[in-house]
């Protein structure tokens, strides 16, 4: 399936790091929290993606156009005959990655409008946000919305807790402490969500329209709304402390998110 990923946000919460790149191209390790997103789908054999740019959608250009630039060693020579050597190979060599400016401060609901040409009409894809990363069954999900017969499937995760949890004991000793404990009881939508191409009939040229107002509430009118609930790791990128500790998370090899 086609993996649609919204990339054209600001990132006002990130300022830190969105002042200079998109959202979507700040680093977890040594790569772009977007290609941490890809390289999840791709491992599900989901590796054809169609990207919705907007703000500083340019950077993401260039780090695909020089792909090889960005991921391999390199021999040049410096003659007048320049020769440009790439050494090794890597594990994206079959993905397809499509382009789209889908407007500067477009809201989410046109970003995906703008994107309807490149899916096939009756086609099923798959719809996410290029800041968050997951451990969620891409699979499970597909099969979720399959047999529900709906035209949306949304991924309903825990928000993680904003402070570590302390287990107490009787005599006020601690056992027991978690960062950052997914101990939240209600639900929300964690993206990795199953589209049916009749979305497109709930979505407009309207610029300022989100995604996640108008048109969701009308497919939930219509009770074309389903939901796969993931009891697992779900971490968004909204602020520099989150960004941290996904860092954390790669530098310790303790990425949920890491199947490959």
């Amino acid at each position: 399936m086609k993996v649609v990923i919204l990339c054209g946000g600001r990132g006002t919460r990130l300022r830190e790091e969105t002042e200079f790149r998109p959202k979507p191209m700040v680093p977890i390790g040594q790569k772009p929290i977007l290609w941490h997103i890809m390289k999840y789908y791709a491992s599900f054999g989901h590796r054809e993606f169609i990207l919705c740019l907007g703000y500083k959608g340019d950077m993401i250009k260039d780090y695909f156009r020089n792909y090889l630039w960005n991921t391999c060693d390199v021999s040049l020579s410096l003659g007048r005959a320049q020769k440009v050597k790439f050494h090794g190979r890597h594990s994206e060599e079959d993905w397809t990655v499509t382009l789209a400016e889908t407007g500067e401060d477009a809201m989410t609901a046109f970003r995906l409008k703008q994107v309807q040409r490149y899916i096939s009409k009756g086609e099923t894809f798959l719809f996410t946000y290029g800041d968050g990363l997951s451990n969620i069954d891409i699979g499970a999900t597909i099969q979720a919305h399959r047999r529900s017969k709906k035209i949306c499937t949304i991924s309903a995760v825990h928000p993680a807790g904003r402070f570590g949890a302390l287990k107490i004991e009787g005599d006020g000793s601690i056992h027991d402490f978690v960062e950052k404990p997914q101990v939240e009881q209600a639900y929300v939508n964690g993206g990795y969500m199953v589209c049916d191409y009749k979305i497109f009939n709930y979505l407009t040229d309207d610029p300022s329209v989100m995604f996640e107002r108008e048109p969701v509430a009308k497919v939930v009118a219509d009770g074309q709304l389903h939901s796969y609930r993931h009891e697992g790791f779900w971490q968004p990128m909204d602020t520099y402390q989150e960004t941290q500790y996904l860092n954390r998370l790669w530098a310790d090899n303790k990425a949920p998110w890491k199947i490959w």
